[in-house]
């Protein structure tokens, strides 16, 4: 089958989706400008900072969309492209499209808070440590993914390498620009994007070669930096000028499907593989391993944990959640085409991804030798956003789980004051992630996904139950909701076999905990959204 038709019915069923459905979600959740966001309300120049929607979706899309979606698709097209193709376009609508919408929401609602805060008033205090617990782990395991992945790219694109470190400059001067001495935002743009074209031309001329585990522990210095600083500095404008590079990846890559036209090729991925492929069920490891690319919890503590902190107005919403996830979709599609274009290539995932890109694109001009570096910096843009995002959000939860007592009205102990403390927190986070980090990535990806996948269950589940607090209809959040917990938790027991016989315990404990707290929690909320009992009913 052609590749363009493909990508074209993925683009025309997420474009209804957004009208029509996102409009209809709107509706149903009464979302409106009327309302002022905590990004007003609460204003401190340094995690509460409103910004345009453009800004908003840049920092958002490059946070949420990391390496999973180039990574998930084709890792699980071995199972076939007719029913990965499949599971993007519907996860992405109607599973990962209300997940991310519903979480932003729901956290502008409650003052920019987390999903565990969003649990603890619909839920209760119990479930709120719970998830707590849950996220943190998650989270960690997202950082030590992520750490080796961008030290893995680094390593073996030192072009991208260089353009990284030297737009991390060029970022912070955006921001300092933009944010303290009030340069125009599109004159700003304009300047940062030429500088982000001179730093990928640097890179290739001035290409910094280093082995993977200097990299590890440079990226462990610096996720630490950017967990601590102020969000206008680097994180807001970092992602919004990454936004550009991603944007012209995902169009350039669209562009090239016009021009080249591959077709799907039966020898590299067949349409369709079996239910069973080497022992892998598709149910349920097709939908853990396309993770990102339908849906993922990490994108609930982003749209909760930093952009429900600088959405200007609430309608914006719409676009930042929804919008991002559906254009995530999109990225999910063209790496998907990309394995059925020009097979697994030696390195895996990520070489494959580029190489099949920087292929479409030669075919209106732009040559390999740019092309490929291009699309190795807009991978590393990727996975490095999302590693110093999971990194500011562990420390956000560390921080309020050991901070609980004082919001009870205890007294906390010094060293509970201690591990409150920004610092402290950053430094915890960033040791257990870079611990775990330094396994091969390959080995952290499964346990990961099922911990994702499972994440992004319990945000549903904290969504249905603000919706059921407020009296609103949470259908279209329980059927998802659903649907995903009988397939982590499944997921999570083939995890932890597979683990065992392979001696990997820490990753076992991981699978297990993971596991009893997702249990306890559906639990603590099962009167919640099954009842409709208030929260002061069930304490």
């Amino acid at each position: 089958m052609s590749s363009l038709v493909i990508i074209l019915i993925a683009i025309a069923a997420f474009t209804v989706a957004y009208i029509g459905y996102g409009g209809w979600l709107c509706k149903k959740w009464g979302v409106s400008n009327k309302r002022t966001t905590p990004a007003h309300e609460m204003e401190d120049g340094i995690d509460y900072v409103p910004a345009s929607k453009g800004v908003v979706l840049g920092h958002h899309f490059a946070s949420i969309a990391g390496a999973g979606p180039i990574t998930g698709p084709i890792a699980a097209a071995m199972f076939g492209w007719v029913p990965v193709l499949l599971w993007i376009i519907i996860g992405s609508i109607f599973v990962g499209g209300v997940h991310d919408f519903g979480a932003l929401v729901a956290s502008i609602r409650h003052d920019g808070k987390s999903i565990g805060e969003i649990i603890e008033k619909n839920i209760g205090v119990r479930g709120k440590k719970l998830f707590a617990i849950f996220a943190w782990l998650t989270l960690i395991l997202v950082v030590a993914a992520f750490l080796n992945i961008v030290a893995a790219t680094f390593a073996s694109t030192p072009e991208a390498a260089t353009a990284s470190v030297l737009f991390i400059a060029v970022a912070v001067l955006f921001g300092f620009a933009v944010y303290r001495r009030g340069l125009n935002l599109v004159a700003s743009s304009i300047i940062g994007v030429a500088l982000l074209g001179g730093c990928i031309y640097l890179g290739m001329l001035f290409p910094l070669s280093l082995p993977a585990s200097a990299w590890m522990w440079i990226l462990l210095g610096y996720i630490f930096i950017a967990s601590v600083t102020p969000v206008w500095i680097l994180l807001q404008p970092r992602d919004y000028l990454n936004s550009f590079l991603l944007f012209a990846m995902i169009g350039g890559a669209v562009i090239g499907l016009l021009f080249a036209r591959p077709t799907m090729n039966a020898e590299f991925v067949p349409a369709f593989a079996g239910f069973n492929v080497n022992g892998s069920f598709m149910f349920p490891i097709l939908f853990v391993t396309v993770a990102c690319g339908a849906i993922s919890g990490f994108h609930s503590l982003v749209g909760s944990g930093t952009s429900s902190k600088m959405v200007d107005k609430e309608e914006d919403a719409k676009v930042i959640g929804y919008g991002g996830m559906l254009i995530e979709g999109v990225l999910a599609v063209i790496s998907l085409i990309a394995i059925g274009a020009v097979g697994m290539q030696k390195g895996g995932a990520i070489p494959t991804f580029s190489i099949g890109v920087a292929t479409f694109m030669s075919s209106f001009g732009l040559s390999m030798e740019v092309g490929v570096p291009f699309i190795a910096l807009a991978i590393s843009a990727f996975a490095l956003t999302s590693l110093d995002t999971a990194t500011r959000l562990a420390r956000f939860i560390f921080q309020e789980f050991w901070s609980m007592d004082s919001e009870e009205g205890k007294e906390v102990k010094p060293a509970k004051k201690l591990l409150s403390n920004m610092y402290v927190a950053t430094l915890i986070s960033v040791a257990i992630g870079g611990f775990l980090g330094f396994s091969d990535w390959r080995t952290i990806w499964p346990i990961f996904g099922s911990a994702n996948q499972l994440l992004a269950a319990l945000a549903l589940l904290a969504i249905g139950a603000w919706l059921a607090q407020s009296g609103k209809n949470n259908l279209m959040v329980k059927i998802p909701m659903i649907f995903m917990f009988a397939v982590t938790l499944t997921a999570l027991v083939f995890v932890a076999k597979a683990n065992i016989a392979a001696g990997n315990y820490v990753l076992v404990f991981f699978a297990v905990a993971l596991f009893v707290l997702a249990l306890v929690l559906i639990k603590e909320s099962y009167k919640v959204l099954f009842t409709k009992q208030k929260v002061a009913e069930v304490a």
